[in-house]
């Protein structure tokens, strides 16, 4: 399978799914090759599994070992730090996920995930003190902080000026059920796609990946994609710039995922 611009990582979300094994993987192929070979068909994996769990330092050396070169892990950050009722206490909860040995990914680290639950309102003064907690490195790793926010009260003006001013970026999604925004807020794209459908081979039409596609080659190059589901036309503040982008098939019917990862990569050439 071919693969993608390096500045456009397309992937799925996690390796572990019984599904997977009847359509994805090869038939006998051991649970424990599923990382190796997951990574050789996708450009990028979005872990779950560090949002409900503390991994040890050598895991992640494993999974670095495991890798190609060119692969990426975007982590999701631990809950612990993200479902509270106040956001600006989560200093210790951050400093133990950041601290837990994301590190030994190395330049193999993507963005790291807050995602925020569907019940959490916006609150400017709290989530001004959150984004102060967060770490902009990891040793001599640069961090990139993505933040999924799935209430209706953060599409507002206040939230995205936040957002920007500490250079966050905001998670886009094609899903009905959270908000997606216009506006970028960082300096790289990170959408979640979730609306894969088990009628389609692929888990989206041809004319949908065909535009998911176009967008991801837009907003690398600095640009505002024409036609985007649920936002009106993508505003970008700032002088234009090329921009990294990533693309994770989530949700939905998950066991297209893989297929419809490999088919937009093989869209971006």
């Amino acid at each position: 399978m071919s693969k993608s611009s390096a500045r456009i990582r397309v992937g799925i979300g996690g390796w572990t799914f019984e599904p997977w094994r009847n359509n994805f993987y090869p038939e006998g192929l051991p649970h424990a090759r599923e990382l190796n070979y997951a990574s050789r068909q996708v450009t990028a994996i979005e872990v779950n599994g560090t949002y409900y769990s503390t991994f040890k330092p050598s895991t992640f050396r494993k999974w670095h070992g495991e890798t190609p070169d060119d692969f990426v892990f975007s982590l999701k950050a631990s809950r612990f730090s993200t479902n509270r009722k106040q956001l600006s206490t989560a200093r210790e909860s951050i400093a133990r996920f950041v601290d837990s040995g994301i590190g030994e990914l190395g330049n193999k680290l993507g963005p790291i995930l807050w995602q925020f639950m569907p019940t959490k309102v916006f609150d400017a003064e709290d989530l001004a003190g959150f984004l102060e907690l967060l770490p902009r490195k990891e040793g001599s790793h640069v961090l990139r902080h993505v933040l999924d926010v799935r209430h209706e009260s953060f599409k507002t003006p206040d939230y995205l000026a936040l957002a920007r001013k500490h250079k966050v970026a905001t998670v886009f999604t094609d899903s009905d059920k959270f908000p997606s925004f216009a506006d970028l807020t960082g300096d790289f794209v990170y959408a979640r796609l979730m609306n894969s459908d088990p009628a389609h081979k692929n888990g989206y039409a041809p004319k949908a990946l065909d535009a998911w596609a176009e967008a991801a080659k837009t907003w690398a190059a600095g640009g505002k994609p024409k036609a985007l589901p649920h936002v009106e036309e993508q505003k970008i503040a700032g002088a234009v710039r090329e921009r990294d982008v990533f693309v994770y098939f989530i949700n939905g019917a998950k066991e297209k995922a893989p297929a419809a990862a490999g088919a937009l990569i093989e869209r971006l050439g």
